[in-house]
């Protein structure tokens, strides 16, 4: 086997390593198959040309890190991600019109969760119990950050 057939394998091998880290994040085929020929190449190199192997092998470890520290320098991966920010929050209960002891009904079944009319106007709320049928009067036992905690009435 020519020694350019095995710097060919190696190639094909990092060439199919970057498309994975730069293109398709996570382990998938490119990745495994980038491994498997740098190893085949490798080995290869070993086996053909037993004079030349541990070059074959400094050459594609100096190869690897060198593409990757300048790709990590280039700031290649910034390109990539997202530079948006989340900056809002769910509204609180604490700064609604909701508290316990408050008397509605239900407008959808709670099962554990559905809709519910409290003081004219309609929440999601959850039911600490079971399921509560549609047009049953319910009581909220408790508000909890963005959450309206009911029961049946009795």
């Amino acid at each position: 086997m020519s020694i350019y057939i095995v710097f060919s394998i190696i190639a094909l091998g990092i060439i199919l390593l970057l498309i994975e880290f730069l293109i398709f994040p996570g382990i998938n085929i490119a990745g495994i198959a980038g491994t498997f020929f740098i190893i085949a190449g490798i080995v290869c190199g070993y086996y053909y040309h037993k004079d030349l192997g541990n070059y074959i092998l400094l050459a594609s470890i100096t190869c690897i890190i060198t593409l990757f520290v300048i790709a990590f320098k280039t700031k290649t991966w910034n390109k990539f991600g997202l530079k948006s920010s989340i900056d809002s929050h769910a509204p609180t209960i604490a700064e609604g019109p909701f508290g316990a002891g408050d008397t509605g009904i239900t407008i959808s079944r709670l099962n554990p969760m559905g809709k519910v009319l409290i003081n004219d106007k309609i929440i999601e709320a959850s039911s600490l119990g079971g399921y509560i049928n549609t047009n049953t009067e319910i009581v909220v036992i408790s508000c909890d950050k963005n959450k309206i905690y009911v029961k049946p009435k009795k």
